[in-house]
């Protein structure tokens, strides 16, 4: 998908009074640069519509022309509020860029403009992070992984080494690894859905999409903890 340069307007620009599109960060009519908005998202910054299925490479062609443009030294002359903004817009920039070239974190962001609480972010009464909850289907393989790194550790205490032990936690690890890619697979399709319903202004369509990424992810979560585990179980 290309980068669109189609933004609603939202405010006029502080030099030269001409309309802004939502969240520009120069001004089309005298390239001025603007000061960035509290409700900006990171879509914004690159002029596109939430969505998910965006083109990665268009993305980081508009983002080093963007870089470029707001490079400090453009405005090594500019006023002492003009640099500041400069800084600002790169920073904000920066985020935007960070969070939406990769598609765990582009989706989990916009699904948080969705006004989804993300399962990481969530912290118990005493400020801990939460353990992703276990998928049901999954209870019986977690139950005998966490007995083979119980004894792979307690092994590890002692110094010994078991190659039968050892060659099962691979094995596993292969397993949900192999769990990991289908659930990015699975994303992939979810996105199209969402953006789809997104073209279509269909609620119902997007409910549906919102409510299946935030329960794959929760489930990629977890399984990428348990793919962490035996990694550190193997010294991986």
């Amino acid at each position: 998908m290309p980068i669109s340069e189609q933004q609603s307007v939202s405010a006029a620009c502080w030099s030269c009074g001409s309309a802004l599109a939502a969240g520009a960060p120069f001004c089309v009519a005298c390239g001025k640069v603007q000061a960035p908005t509290a409700d900006v998202t990171y879509f914004d910054v690159f002029g596109l519509p939430r969505k998910l299925a965006l083109d990665t490479s268009t993305l980081e062609r508009a983002f080093y022309k963007l870089s470029r443009k707001l490079h400090p030294d453009v405005y090594a002359r500019a006023s002492e509020r003009e640099q500041q903004w400069s800084l600002e817009q790169t920073s904000l920039l920066n985020d935007a860029y960070r969070t939406l070239k990769n598609a765990i974190p582009r989706t989990e962001y916009l699904l948080k403009l969705e006004g989804v609480e993300i399962e990481q972010d969530r912290a118990s009464e005493n400020g801990a992070k939460k353990e992703s909850r276990m998928p049901p289907d999954l209870l019986e393989e977690v139950f005998e992984l966490n007995m083979q790194l119980e004894e792979m550790r307690m092994n590890q205490k002692m110094g010994e080494d078991d190659p039968q032990l050892r060659g099962d936690l691979e094995k596993a690890k292969t397993q949900f690894e192999g769990q990991l890619a289908e659930s990015d697979s699975d994303l992939q399709k979810l996105w199209v859905k969402w953006d789809a319903a997104v073209d279509a202004d269909d609620e119902a369509s997007q409910a549906d999409a919102k409510n299946k990424m935030v329960a794959l992810l929760d489930r990629r979560r977890y399984v990428r903890n348990l793919v962490r585990d035996v990694n550190e179980a193997l010294g991986a």
